[in-house]
């Protein structure tokens, strides 16, 4: 496979001078590290106070927690926005430069960022122009890893956003030590700079395979661009679609309000000491990065509808044990389940939409469903703020979690098998 086409040969299809076979597990290790990239969002805890400490102190500007955790949402919100937006032009113009595009945004997000001389400009430059690049750069690496996996497609879609998922435990550590050095705004410029050197370099080998290419020794459909697949209007006609844009909601809100709770959770429920806390923390995104092939994978092998029955059962059983036993040991086992139950769906989704209605559409089709996502991200967090906030205890938010899966489980019999 040569650098200069955007689609492999179809006589000759190699990557790297390697037979496909061997060659495409290169683009998902090489996905995977772009979505670390992408991912560190995710660390944005760890700037929350240096920010603050910024805006007041040194420049003398009054700002609450809200407007500080603002950008954080305005990211989220544009990265799942721009995703069915760019979906369109992904086969026009291949994954390469498409990730190259995003990576280029995500990275001009984040130094312009450091630039900032009110919180306003921080939505805009790091939440708007940031999450626009993420989201930009994000579908790119799961459709070619798609593509190049027929046969494992689960699998190899969760390893690719594996990366994604771990990335709060490097980027945050390392954000910290940054910003103790050089400072928060600095910080933002190193990673923005680092960001689209490592994301241009590792978009180059991206390839789509060519049409009718198959793996050896396997014996399924073959992706053509002229597929048996539904195109976005389609999807949306068909329950199928429905029933998984739901799920995939659910699954999101329900792991979100978790996760936006984890900490707190630990030291007023449990009693879990800061360094602990914040070394759990970690823990609990490594298991968020570690669901992500494995219900990729359970995906593949057991069918989206059992994966997602097995995903909500453990969600709300996690969430009723919590809710009725609260120890630091059932927390620790609660939100580890909770975290990887949550980067469960990142694979699950996409595997999914995948196998329910191809791949000739794909970007676009997966961009519509990644909206749920999007809406879980939003309300979630807020949902969760809110129960504390009238009960006066985190321990409320539990039997929510819980009956928001049990509503997931009754959905997910709506899924066919395929």
């Amino acid at each position: 496979m040569t650098l200069d086409s955007d689609r492999a040969d179809t006589k000759v299809c190699q990557i790297w001078g390697m037979q496909a076979e061997k060659g495409r597990w290169i683009l998902l290790f090489l996905g995977m590290a772009i979505n670390l990239c992408l991912g560190s969002v995710y660390s944005w805890s760890v700037f929350v106070s240096p920010l603050t400490e910024f805006f007041t102190g040194t420049l003398g500007q009054s700002v609450t927690a809200g407007e500080i955790l603002m950008p954080f949402s305005v990211f989220l919100a544009f990265f799942a926005i721009a995703m069915p937006l760019t979906g369109k032009y992904l086969d026009k113009h291949g994954p390469r430069k498409i990730i190259i595009a995003g990576g280029i945004l995500t990275g001009l997000g984040w130094v312009l960022a450091s630039f900032s001389t009110s919180v306003f400009m921080l939505f805009i430059l790091y939440g708007v122009i940031g999450g626009l690049g993420v989201g930009i750069a994000y579908g790119a690496p799961v459709a070619a890893a798609a593509r190049w996996f027929p046969d494992r497609r689960g699998f190899a879609v969760g390893l690719v956003l594996l990366g994604f998922g771990f990335s709060a435990f490097i980027t945050a550590n390392l954000a910290g030590y940054l910003i103790g050095n050089i400072g928060v705004m600095n910080t933002f410029r190193i990673f923005g700079l680092a960001f689209v050197i490592l994301i241009v370099l590792l978009a180059l080998p991206f390839r789509f395979p060519p049409d009718g290419w198959i793996p050896k020794g396997y014996s399924g459909a073959a992706y053509t661009s002229q597929a048996c697949s539904l195109d976005l209007p389609s999807m949306i006609r068909t329950g199928q679609f429905y029933a998984l844009w739901i799920c995939y909601f659910i699954g999101c809100l329900a792991g979100l309000m978790a996760i936006s709770i984890a900490k707190p959770v630990g030291s007023e429920v449990v009693g879990v000491g800061g360094a602990l806390g914040t070394m759990l923390v970690g823990f609990f995104a490594i298991c968020n990065g570690g669901g992500r092939p494995v219900f990729g994978a359970l995906t593949d092998k057991i069918s989206p509808k059992n994966t997602a029955v097995a995903s909500f059962l453990l969600i709300g059983g996690s969430s009723l044990l919590l809710g009725l036993s609260p120890s630091v040991p059932v927390y620790i086992l609660a939100f580890a389940l909770l975290w990887g139950c949550l980067g469960g769906w990142l694979a699950i989704a996409p595997a999914s939409t995948a196998r329910y209605f191809g791949t000739a559409d794909y970007p676009r089709c997966y961009g519509v469903i990644f909206l749920a996502y999007g809406a879980g991200a939003i309300a979630g967090p807020q949902i969760a703020g809110y129960i504390r906030d009238t009960t006066g205890s985190y321990l409320d938010v539990f039997p929510v979690i819980t009956v928001l899966s049990a509503v997931g489980i009754v959905t997910a019999f709506f899924l066919k098998d395929k």
